[in-house]
């Protein structure tokens, strides 16, 4: 086993910084675990309440996340400061705690915003190992924030054959991304007028109006997770009233995900990721999932981060 040493420790609990909390949690790892911790949320097996939300003032916000299985508990606090790129600050700050359930001693703390963007993008490839019946070959990543990057990392750790197009604002935004991830990536590329059909594509934007709805196509699976608010919207009308809908957590779906509510998407045919991986697929029918995310998640990484010795 790889030794990962904590950056301090603090009345013996192991504090992991951005880089170390990155080296915990291996994709292909990361994958495996939330598959198996979906089983477990759609049994009870994992409670994973809404989320807290509590206001800090100029349009910042406070998360509390928790979730707690039979092995451990996590609590996720995350701040989320809108303002803070304007001084130089990233936007999102926040802490994953890990403790025991049968004692609730506290284990260690890892990075709030790795843990995030590293889980989010391996449910895309959850998604993505479901819903296709092999693997990508051309794929399309709509947006060029901190979640394009880490979903690039998490391409080319599953996938690294792959061509990654890059579609942004403009074309000099997309080409900047793309230059300035050429070593997480080798085939990145910002997308063109005479690039191939896309076997996925996967929107990373906080939009408040689709980027993408184009009549949906069998062997194209298309990705929603950067709308994460109700005003937010993503995806379109024409390419989720065509397609076969999954959500990584319905319940959370009914009040988070703004592009499934502007449409007026009808709940009952919005399948849950457990009963993704339960059920057959039907690869001739276009399918739509919807990231939304749950401290459950959060929950699988820790006990991958815990396997490596955190």
């Amino acid at each position: 086993m790889t030794d990962f040493h904590p950056a301090a420790m603090h009345s013996g609990i192991a504090v992991y910084h951005r880089a170390q909390t990155a080296a915990l949690l291996d994709f292909a790892e990361l994958v495996d675990a939330i598959a198996v911790a979906a089983e477990e949320l759609e049994a009870g097996a994992i409670r994973s309440p809404e989320r807290l939300v509590v206001p800090l003032g100029a349009g910042a916000v406070m998360l509390s996340m928790p979730a707690a299985a039979q092995d451990i508990a996590i609590h996720k606090l995350v701040n989320v400061h809108p303002g803070n790129p304007a001084i130089g600050l990233p936007a999102i700050h926040g802490a994953v705690t890990i403790c025991d359930t049968a004692t609730g001693q506290v284990r260690c703390v890892l990075d709030g915003p790795e843990v995030t963007g590293r889980r989010t993008a391996a449910v895309s490839m959850l998604a993505i190992r479901r819903l296709l019946p092999q693997a990508p070959r051309q794929i399309l990543i709509v947006g060029t924030g901190v979640q394009a990057r880490h979903h690039v990392q998490a391409l080319h750790a599953l996938y690294p054959q792959a061509e990654v197009w890059v579609q942004a604002r403009t074309r000099d935004a997309a080409t900047r991304f793309c230059d300035a991830h050429q070593a997480l990536h080798g085939s990145l590329r910002p997308r063109a007028s005479d690039a191939p059909a896309m076997d996925v594509v996967i929107t990373l934007t906080t939009s408040l109006e689709p980027v993408y709805d184009e009549a949906p196509r069998p062997g194209c699976l298309v990705i929603g997770v950067g709308a994460f608010r109700p005003e937010m919207a993503e995806l379109g009308a024409t390419t989720l009233h065509g397609s076969e809908l999954y959500a990584d957590d319905p319940p959370g779906a009914r009040h988070e995900a703004g592009d499934l509510l502007r449409a007026g998407i009808d709940w009952s045919r919005v399948g849950s990721l457990g009963a993704l991986l339960r059920g057959p697929v039907d690869h001739t029918r276009p399918a739509v999932f919807k990231s939304v995310g749950t401290a459950a998640w959060d929950l699988a990484a820790a006990r991958v981060a815990m396997r490596h010795g955190a």
